[in-house]
């Protein structure tokens, strides 16, 4: 093997070493943690239908990024490792590793030197700008499309080498078997990222500038077109081209992409001079970070050449042969024509791939991304490489000079090499990665900063990092939403209230948003705000959303808890309609077992046992191992009186989860209720050691271990349930009752005292009060007659 292919190829390998710890960055989870068709059992089919992260191409909210293949590749990770990062992270490296060997191939082709196609191999090994493709899982469709764009390339050189250079009855059938490679290539390129169908562009350049010397007049001129051979090859790429760009189109459904104003601002302003200016500083700025450490392009003067559309005669070691080969160095012309074709290769190789990117033709939904330079870095490399060769050939009979370029190429790839390391280190977490972004867009890196912080648990760190954003850029809806979240699990409600209305003010069909305020008005009693808000949420458009699937099961979720709003409220006609109504609305990847419980619990409480039966069955049957509805199938058991088989279905639910403190709970209180007593309170302790802070499971404890005679458990209980939910009256009657039976009088009173502000009218609470005061005031008058 080519010693350039196999040092360039090890180099790639070893430089990235260091990444293969790394965690899943925020595109990675939700392009595969969250992505259904990674899933087995996801049709594969649905692979050709969704875009790159789970959404139907059709849906107006799709990104229309259709890499069919790359999600394959993804799916297979899971096949193999699950949500390990490290078989994903293996999977990009090794993918480089190859697109490195290939690329220097087809250097050698070109540059046939040792001493260039070294430079170049290494140089885009080490290239820096290559860590966000190799490091981030994404980005394993750039480097997956760089493949197969390098073999429909090298298989077009073959194309054109059978068509001109080769006689004999085979070349025709061989000429077309390159070209049907080339289509096959070509299509899955493009089919692994859309960039990919670029490589037609380059095949043209290659055949029109460099294999048949073609000029920019001839090209205006259709001179071109008389040259048989070019128009036969010419042909064939305008096919491919045409035939997968029409297939690309309406396969998305004829529309282009929709993209928030929030992910591409400034192509989304009104101000055409604010477009423009972007648009003329987008190359210029990524040509700055292709560069890597300052490195710039060696210029050459390029003569006049006279051309007569016809192939040339004079004799050339194949058709790509380059400054590298042996000629004599005084035939300058010819050197310097072979140094134009090298030019023109590079930037055709820089170009192209690049437009997509450039929001000349279509909206993109970002401004920068080093990911979309992975192939065009193919060109920056080709072209250093030749341009340090131009100059080594040039002094290489000057020792001193030819050491210290030797010395400068070795110091540009030391500098790349332990740049492209030091990157992969920011790669290693979440965390790393945006705060390394604070400095470059520091609102959206604040945000996800916050979203790393808030899943550690650091609260306080998470809220100032939201806040930090917001500060930022105001408008952010998510990042609203998420410290509502935040705010929410601190019992902050009214703050959390105020965020969640903002993230709904910027972003009006925010369904999660919609659902999380209403279930904060549930809680708080009002009701009729919360039935308002969940009918909303249920009635959004989620057209134009980047997550349709997520939207619509919050929809679905919205009446969920109306039904269950509606149900607590004794209103079960109502609930009933909801949950059926949720049913015919819920799209085929909405699990339905929790909505076929709920509907099962609702004709319990109104005493229709069959029809309860009948939709818990229906609740197995959607998900044989639910356990909420082993539970309720459990309690229909009990009260059919059918003992044994109600105990059989919560050991059941037990062997499912033997650490789910609902099962314990349930089945602790079936145990109460058929007087096993001991075993009862047995079970709650083991279950408050869990979930020592569960308000209902705390109080139900208390009830059982009061029953069972252990009253000063049960009033250690009892007082730990009000302080989890001091707003609840039977709460402070129960503690006042367990401090009346343990002869703490004072507590007693004050503990009824409570339960009556809260629920003045409970006429239980009134007449233990009575008792207690007769009972105080026959124990005053006790121990005054005692002093007599």
């Amino acid at each position: 093997m080519d010693p350039a292919v196999l040092v360039s190829s090890a180099l790639s390998f070893v430089l990235y070493l260091n990444s293969l710890d790394a965690d899943f960055a925020y595109d990675d989870s939700r392009a595969i943690k969250k992505n259904q068709d990674l899933l087995p059992e996801t049709p594969l089919i649905n692979l050709f239908y969704d875009d790159f992260w789970g959404t139907p191409l059709t849906h107006s909210g799709s990104h229309k990024s259709y890499r069919p293949l790359c999600v394959l590749s993804f799916r297979l990770n899971y096949f193999l490792g699950e949500f390990s990062p490290w078989g994903y992270h293996l999977g990009n490296v090794l993918l480089h590793v190859l697109v490195t060997a290939i690329f220097t191939k087809l250097v050698r082709i070109f540059l046939r030197d040792d001493f260039p196609t070294f430079t170049a191999g290494l140089l885009f090994a080490a290239h820096p700008v290559h860590t966000e493709a190799v490091a981030g899982i994404v980005g394993r469709a750039d480097v997956g499309a760089c493949l197969f764009f390098l073999l429909a390339f090298l298989c077009y050189i073959k194309y054109v080498k059978y068509r001109d250079h080769v006689t004999g009855s085979d070349a025709p059938f061989w000429g077309l078997l390159c070209i049907l490679g080339t289509a096959i290539f070509t299509t899955a390129s493009m089919l692994t990222k859309e960039q990919g169908v670029t490589v037609i562009a380059v095949c043209a350049t290659y055949d029109l500038f460099v294999n048949n010397k073609v000029q920019i007049t001839d090209i205006i001129s259709f001179k071109w077109l008389g040259n048989k051979k070019i128009r036969e090859g010419i042909l064939y790429l305008a096919v491919i081209g045409f035939l997968l760009v029409a297939f690309r189109i309406v396969f998305m459904g004829n529309k282009p992409p929709e993209f928030a104003p929030s992910d591409n601002p400034a192509s989304d302003s009104d101000s055409a001079v604010t477009r423009f200016l972007t648009y003329i500083l987008l190359p210029v700025l990524n040509v700055w970070i292709l560069n890597g450490n300052g490195v710039s392009h060696h210029g050459n003067s390029t003569p006049k050449y006279i051309h007569n559309g016809k192939r040339h005669k004079h004799s050339r070691r194949g058709s790509n042969s380059s400054t590298g080969s042996e000629e004599d160095p005084a035939e300058t012309g010819f050197t310097l024509y072979k140094s134009q074709d090298i030019a023109i290769l590079s930037l055709s190789l820089m170009v192209f791939p690049f437009i997509p990117a450039t929001n000349l033709f279509f909206y993109v939904g970002f401004v920068i991304a080093e990911r979309v330079l992975y192939i065009p870095s193919m060109g920056f490399c080709l072209l250093v490489s030749h341009g340090a060769n131009c100059l080594y050939k040039k002094y290489r009979s000057d020792p001193m000079k030819k050491k210290c370029i030797l010395g400068c190429v070795g110091l540009l790839l030391m500098m790349y090499s332990g740049r492209t390391v030091l990157r992969n280190k920011v790669w290693q977490s979440e965390e790393n990665l945006y705060s390394s972004g604070l400095s470059t867009n520091p609102a959206k890196a604040w945000g996800n900063l916050a979203n790393v912080w808030n899943q550690q648990g650091r609260k306080a760190d998470a809220e100032q990092a939201y806040r930090n954003a917001l500060k930022h850029r105001g408008n952010m809806a998510d990042t609203h939403y998420n410290l509502g979240i935040l705010l929410q699990d601190q019992k902050r409600t009214e703050e959390a209230v105020e965020s969640y209305k903002r993230a709904i003010q910027y972003r009006p069909k925010l369904s999660m948003a919609h659902l999380n305020l209403a279930i904060i008005y549930a809680s708080q009693g009002r009701y009729a705000d919360a039935e308002k808000i969940y009918r909303h949420c249920a009635d959004l458009d989620t057209s134009g959303l980047k997550d349709p699937r997520l939207h619509e099961n919050t929809k679905i979720s919205a009446l969920y808890n109306l039904g269950r709003m509606l149900s607590e409220q004794e209103r079960n006609r109502e609930a009933v309609e909801v949950y059926k109504e949720a049913l015919r609305r819920r799209p085929s990847y909405y699990a339905p077992q929790s909505i076929y419980n709920m509907l099962g619990e609702v004709y319990m409480k109104t005493g229709q046992t069959e029809e309860a039966e009948r939709w818990y069955k229906e609740a197995l049957k959607a998900k044989a191992d639910h356990i909420p509805a082993h539970l309720t199938m459990a309690k229909l058991l009990h009260k059919k009186n059918q003992i044994k088989e109600a105990e059989e279905w919560f050991k059941k639910a037990k062997l499912l989860d033997p650490d789910d403190t609902m099962v314990d709970h349930h089945y602790a209180q079936f145990l109460g209720e058929t007087s096993r007593l001991k075993e009862s309170s047995a079970m709650y302790r083991q279950a408050i050691q869990k979930s020592p802070n569960d308000f209902e499971l705390v109080f139900n404890a208390a009830n059982i271990l009061r029953q069972d005679g252990d009253n000063e458990a049960s009033e250690k209980l009892y007082e730990k349930a009000v302080q989890l939910k001091p707003n609840v009256a039977t709460a402070h009657m129960n503690l006042g009752a367990m401090y009346h039976f343990n002869g703490k009088l004072e507590k007693a009173e004050q503990s009824y005292l409570e339960a009556l502000k809260l629920k003045p009218d409970d006429a239980t609470t009134q007449q233990n009060l009575v008792k207690l005061r007769n009972l105080m005031q026959s124990n005053g008058r006790q121990r005054q007659n005692g002093k007599r």
